[in-house]
């Protein structure tokens, strides 16, 4: 085989590869987008997963690609990517999800990604192969999307319950089941418009690094429709351990109490991604569901659920980092 067609293999190959990682994160994080719909038994989980993929896919139709250029161009440097850097960060990113799934923890396949991209550049060029604004761009989002999510779930909780209060639990229970479909759908716009521009960017570095897409970083058209697809098609299997735990662990949750969770988070996930900013889904929420749950007293909140689902989110990036740089020295040496 002439070296040519074996590069364009490898190519192929990752593109595969980063397609796979977009269904595991659609799977993984299938958690996010039913979980309190499901909980609330507005819809079964089958009906539920099937609403959820199809707003994960035609979110490309609302939002543009400003998430793809920043994983694209604005993590690690445009010098550093190569075939290998690619599939470390693929590959612990990948196993850190079937990790955390099989413990049912929601972790941030977003972040996931990050720490792996990381964790193979620094591996391949040292730290100076990140991007120090990028990083730092991700690393604020880390804290303020969950901030934002429980800040928004409890005063949306807030307010319907001074607008209802003098509504009966049946009739606002009734209306809220209506009103929770539009904002589980809302929620699922969001996360495929975020979620699915991180493989997208991933591909597409990809491409630009082997010389296949021109001077200028793009996003072709076949890579944003093939990422929506696979991170649909994740969606409909869903990650069932995990739904038990985002929906029915952190706290109990009623009709109205998912549709103001969502919908904080639905409009998190909006602003970041019109912002350009890869945040991650389960930690916005996570954070708008502890608001709604707060709102009627913080016992409410299983807190030990709560402390074990932050771990999570703090041991991901360096432990997807590690794995990623083992495995761009293994692919360094096969490869």
């Amino acid at each position: 085989m002439s070296e040519g067609a074996s590069a364009y293999g490898m190519i192929v190959f990752l593109v595969v590869l980063a397609l796979a990682f977009d269904f595991m994160n659609g799977f993984h994080d299938a958690a996010n987008s039913i979980a309190t719909v499901v909980s609330t038994r507005v819809l079964r989980p089958n009906y539920a997963v099937a609403w959820a993929a199809f707003f994960n896919f035609i979110a490309f139709l609302f939002f543009g690609l400003s998430v793809a250029t920043t994983i694209g161009k604005g993590v690690i440097e445009p010098w550093i990517v190569d075939h290998q850097v690619i599939f470390g960060a693929l590959v612990g990113a990948i196993a850190w999800n079937v990790i955390t799934w099989y413990y049912g923890l929601p972790s941030s396949s977003s972040h996931a990604l990050i720490g792996g991209l990381g964790g193979a550049a620094v591996a391949k060029g040292g730290f100076h192969a990140l991007v120090g604004s990028g990083f730092l761009k991700i690393s604020l989002a880390i804290v303020l999307s969950p901030m934002l999510g429980f800040v928004l779930g409890m005063t949306l909780m807030t307010s319907v319950a001074w607008l209802f209060f003098r509504t009966t639990p049946r009739k606002v229970d009734r209306w809220f089941r209506r009103f929770q479909l539009l904002s589980a759908g809302l929620y699922s716009l969001g996360h495929g418009g975020n979620d699915a521009q991180k493989t997208m960017g991933i591909i597409a570095m990809l491409l630009f690094s082997a010389g296949m897409t021109g001077p200028t970083f793009t996003v072709p058209l076949w890579v944003v429709l093939s990422c929506q697809a696979a991170m649909a098609f994740g969606t409909l299997f869903g990650g069932w351990r995990i739904v038990k735990t985002m929906g029915m662990k952190i706290t109990k949750l009623k009709p109205v109490g998912g549709f103001c969770a969502e919908t904080g988070g639905a409009i998190t996930l909006f602003l970041a991604t019109g912002l350009g900013i890869p945040v991650s889904t389960t930690h916005t929420i996570t954070g708008a569901i502890i608001g709604v749950g707060a709102t009627h007293k913080l016992s409410a909140v299983r807190w030990g659920v709560a402390e074990r689902i932050i771990w999570g989110w703090v041991l991901t990036i360096p432990c997807v980092a590690f794995m990623s740089a083992l495995a761009w020295w293994v692919a360094n040496h096969l490869l």
